[in-house]
């Protein structure tokens, strides 16, 4: 019996533990996924130093966030084709969707273009051949995703020597070829951000990764701080590495503010089980001390008065570290609901030495209940239960 108790024990504490972790998570766990895409290595045109290093970062930096990620290096046409269908496939039950592409893009009568490393512009019609259309990205995200939210970021304004193939090609028509990419008009709810001005060229960057990504992917990682204020640091970082050359650019149809860090935003509060019903062990053993009072009961030699009153004491000790346990439940919800998600350093450390010293209290019953264990093992031993008990816990 104590053997099957101790590894009962030893379950209870790590689910407790677990459970203690879990507060700390934001109750607005919401499914985010992310569609990264760098393509460096292109067959018909010059290879890009950084996209392929943008995405992986971006990917990483999304990933530490918690969206769920679908990272693409160097695509042909048909392997982004492929990723674009298993993201559309996430988008359906995801609450947050983001698109991230580093590499050539051109705009061809106010539409932009994504290019894969394998594509060949010969001709206008090549374009719904070779490319990938920014607009039918958003659509996908957009499609039966109302009241979602859709980032877009794009850092594919550099000079393409495809685009200059392609105008060649398009005589009088290549008129109709921009510089950079086209200004997009979005559907409600969605955010798009370019590394530079609508209609100019950004640069590459002398490092690991372009002036755009490199200060997005370190202010996406910031607590406390919506997608508007990443973006003012992304666009004053961006102005200073170049000189003021590369302007990055946005334009949102957002209905409220978003934050990658989901404990950032306010009014999130941290999940908290069912307040009303007992742990899954607590019910295990008030449902041994019930088979051992009923046991006890059934036996008539007056010396089990003393076992059943002992038997009383254990149980009426259960119900008070379960009533415990859930008015600090309780507590720490409410601690969180009085002080909302502090964006203050300050503020949210003291707010979390308040809740841990709760958990703490709520840890220290978790060894009070292997005490308890313990207790009751001696007893069914005393009561000359010990037979029984051991098959006895549920």
């Amino acid at each position: 019996m104590s053997r099957h108790l101790c590894s009962r024990c030893i379950a209870f504490i790590c689910s407790f533990v677990i459970g203690c972790l879990l507060l700390g998570l934001p109750a607005a766990a919401q499914k985010r996924v992310a569609l990264v895409v760098g393509n460096s290595a292109y067959v018909h045109a010059g290879a890009l130093a950084n996209p392929a290093n943008d995405a992986y970062d971006m990917a990483a930096a999304l990933k530490d966030m918690g969206f769920e990620v679908i990272l693409g290096l160097d695509l042909d046409k048909r392997a982004f084709d492929t990723k674009v269908r298993d993201y559309s496939r996430l988008l359906t039950a995801a609450e947050t969707g983001v698109f991230f592409y580093a590499g050539h893009g051109l705009q061809v009568a106010g539409r932009n273009h994504l290019v894969p490393v394998d594509a060949r512009l010969e001709g206008e019609r090549d374009l719904d051949f070779e490319t990938v259309s920014l607009d039918f990205v958003l659509k996908q995200m957009e499609l039966e995703r109302e009241g979602k939210t859709n980032i877009v970021f794009l850092d594919a304004c550099r000079d393409n020597p495809l685009a200059r193939n392609l105008a060649r090609s398009m005589g009088t028509r290549s008129a109709s070829i921009g510089r950079g990419l086209a200004q997009v008009q979005t559907g409600v709810g969605t955010f798009i951000a370019y590394s530079t001005q609508p209609g100019n060229v950004a640069l590459d960057g002398q490092g690991r990764n372009s002036p755009f990504t490199a200060a997005l992917a370190k202010g996406i990682r910031e607590p406390g701080r919506n997608l508007t204020a990443v973006m003012i640091d992304v666009r004053k970082q961006v102005l200073a590495e170049t000189s003021g050359r590369q302007v990055p650019w946005d334009h949102s149809a957002l209905t409220g503010d978003f934050f990658f860090h989901l404990a950032s935003a306010p009014g999130v509060l941290p999940r908290v089980g069912p307040l009303a019903a007992p742990a899954p062990e607590t019910e295990a053993l008030q449902e041994r001390l019930r088979e051992l009072e009923a046991e006890l009961r059934r036996r008539p030699d007056a010396g089990q008065t003393a076992n059943i009153a002992k038997l009383e004491q254990l149980k009426q000790r259960v119900r008070q570290l379960e009533e415990a346990n859930r008015a600090d439940q309780q507590r720490i919800f409410d601690t969180y609901r009085k002080h909302g998600a502090a964006s203050d350093p300050a503020a949210r450390a003291a707010l979390n030495r308040e809740v841990g010293s709760i958990q703490l209290q709520m840890a220290r019953r978790g060894q009070e209940q292997k005490a308890l264990r313990e207790d009751i093992t001696k007893l069914a031993s005393e009561a000359g239960l010990a037979t029984r008990a051991q098959g006895a816990p549920k």
